[in-house]
C-alpha cells in the first residue's frame, strides 16, 4: 500500500506478541511498549538528514557525522501515544515534544481538539506524530491536521497497529503523510 511502511522486524513481532496476551502484567506491557517504540524509531528517523562535524577523540581529529537542522519533535496524541512516546525519547532525549488531544462529540461524531501544546517553531522541525493504533483514522488524521495547521510540513505517523482500509483512508486524506506500523 502505497505511504505505508509495515515494521515486520522479528523483535518487534516477538515483543508484540507479549504486548498482545492478555497475561502480560501492566508494568511488563508498559516496559514492552517502550522497547517496542524503540525500534520502531528506527524507521521513520531513517531518513534524517546529517551533516559533517570535526571531533576530537583521545587519538585524532575525525570527521563524523550528527543530525542537522533543529532538533525533532514528537507529538503524542493523547493519551495513548505517551506510551510510545518515551520509546523515542529514549532515543532522542533532545527532541521537543508536543500533545494533541482530542475527542469525538458524541452526538456529531465531529472531532474536538481539547488539547494542543506544540513547539512555536513546529515547521522547521521534522515531526513524528504517534498513536497506539490506527483504527477508524478519524483521530490520527484530525491530529495531523491539527500540526499541519500549526505549521508543521514534515511529519510522519507512527502506530503499534493499524486496520489495512484505515491507513489507506489515513492516506487519501494526508497523501504527503508516511505511516509507519
Amino acid at each position: 500500500m502505497h505511504g505505508l511502511t509495515v515494521i515486520d522486524h522479528p523483535l518487534v513481532e516477538h515483543k508484540m506478541t507479549l504486548i498482545r496476551d492478555k497475561s502480560t502484567p501492566t508494568a511488563v506491557f508498559r516496559r514492552l511498549l517502550c522497547e517496542v517504540s524503540m525500534l520502531m524509531a528506527y524507521e521513520p528517523l531513517r531518513d534524517l538528514e546529517l551533516e559533517e562535524v570535526t571531533v576530537e577523540t583521545p587519538l585524532v581529529l575525525m570527521t563524523a557525522h550528527k543530525l542537522a537542522g533543529k532538533k525533532l519533535c514528537f507529538v503524542s496524541v493523547l493519551r495513548a501515544g505517551d506510551g510510545l512516546l518515551q520509546g523515542f525519547l529514549e532515543l532522542v532525549p533532545s527532541a521537543r515534544v508536543g500533545h494533541v488531544g482530542l475527542y469525538r462529540d458524541p452526538a456529531t461524531l465531529t472531532p474536538i481538539t481539547y488539547y494542543c501544546k506544540l513547539p512555536d517553531d513546529i515547521g522547521a522541525r521534522p515531526v513524528i506524530v504517534v498513536d497506539p493504533m490506527l483504527a477508524t483514522g478519524g483521530s490520527a488524521a484530525d491530529a495531523i491536521a491539527k500540526v499541519k495547521s500549526e505549521g508543521a510540513r514534515d511529519i510522519r505517523f507512527l502506530a503499534l497497529i493499524a486496520a489495512p482500509e484505515r491507513v489507506e483512508a489515513f492516506c487519501n486524506a494526508h497523501p504527503d503523510v508516511p505511516v509507519y506500523s
